[in-house]
């Protein structure tokens, strides 16, 4: 029998165009891929027409094999069903091979973070120059308490810059924080971010009360913009200058990836993924799991350093 795939495939982009008002360009990109699956189907002796799900299935095995992106998989089972539908709806077909498949998994991409290192040449940086008496210390100082606060909580960087200044008056190792939808969560302050936090307020009390026109503002940032405490892009850029001034490369620091360095390090050094889910301020634990490659890396260390396997084969080494 001759192989009317191609017919098919040909009627199948006149309808997409006519009735459908499918654009050129995707005209084309459903003409390479429904091509492409009939050469590996072809190949197999198998025409385009009689594939049945676990032919189709293969066909996407093959592409995840050759390293295509689940998006790139997605794009050629979408171009399949849209063609198998039609064969079925044009009665070319008794079924629709393409209903069983499952679209491919998009992993999630790792968080982009940095080691301990890198941030403590940061935090050194910003108390060096915080510790500078010159004009503009209290920016200076600012900036360091924003840091070390971010990296002892890890809050997301808009709960940052919109503490309240009443954060000044508390006493205590422990700061409430309010995150998304209103929810509170009391994160725990280290030792150096209190020290910063108290330093800054000592300045900015000494300021305001110097200041021709002493201006109360509820926010622990204060600012002249709209909101009334400091924008976090502005935050994002003095951390991007601070960084370079530190010797590291800026575009590999931001508030957020300072705020996954503080989750993964704190795994990597043997805290509950559950507690880091409350700490971040994540409504459920799903999304405190993108960090779970900390967790299998710590778990591979245990094992190799507390394994009885592990510590005779050292000895033979």
């Amino acid at each position: 029998m001759v192989d009317l795939g191609r017919v098919h495939v040909e009627s199948f982009l006149e309808m997409m165009s006519a009735e459908r008002g499918a654009a050129a360009n995707t005209l084309q990109s459903y003409e390479r891929d429904l091509d492409d699956i009939r050469s590996f189907l072809k190949e197999r002796s198998i025409r385009l027409t009689e594939a049945a799900s676990a032919d189709l299935a293969a066909y996407l095995s093959s592409l995840a094999r050759k390293g295509f992106k689940p998006s790139s998989q997605a794009r050629r089972l979408a171009a399949m069903r849209q063609f198998y539908k039609f064969l079925y709806a044009e009665g070319l077909r008794t079924d629709d091979p393409t209903g069983v498949l499952d679209a491919p998994k998009k992993g999630r991409p790792l968080p982009k973070t940095i080691g301990v290192e890198e941030v403590g040449r940061l935090l050194s940086r910003a108390e060096a120059e915080a510790d500078d008496a010159a004009p503009g210390q209290l920016q200076r100082l600012r900036m360091l308490a924003l840091l070390e606060l971010l990296y002892a909580t890890g809050m997301r960087v808009s709960e940052l810059v919109s503490l309240p200044a009443r954060v000044l008056d508390q006493e205590g190792r422990f700061l409430m924080i309010r995150g998304k939808g209103n929810k509170e969560r009391l994160v725990p302050l280290s030792q150096s971010a209190i020290s910063a936090l108290k330093s800054y307020g000592r300045l900015l009390a000494t300021e305001n009360a110097a200041a021709k026109e002493p201006q109360e503002s509820p926010w622990l940032f204060p600012s002249a913009s709209k909101e009334g405490y400091l924008p976090r892009q502005v935050f994002a850029r003095d951390l991007k200058n601070l960084a370079i001034r530190a010797g590291l490369t800026p575009s590999l620091i931001s508030p957020h990836v300072m705020r996954h360095a503080f989750a993964s390090h704190l795994l990597a050094n043997g805290a509950d993924l559950r507690v880091v889910q409350e700490l971040l301020g994540h409504s459920d634990i799903s999304t405190t799991q993108i960090y779970t490659h900390v967790l299998e890396e710590r778990l591979q260390q245990l094992v190799q350093t507390h394994h009885p396997l592990a510590k005779q084969a050292k000895k033979h080494e």
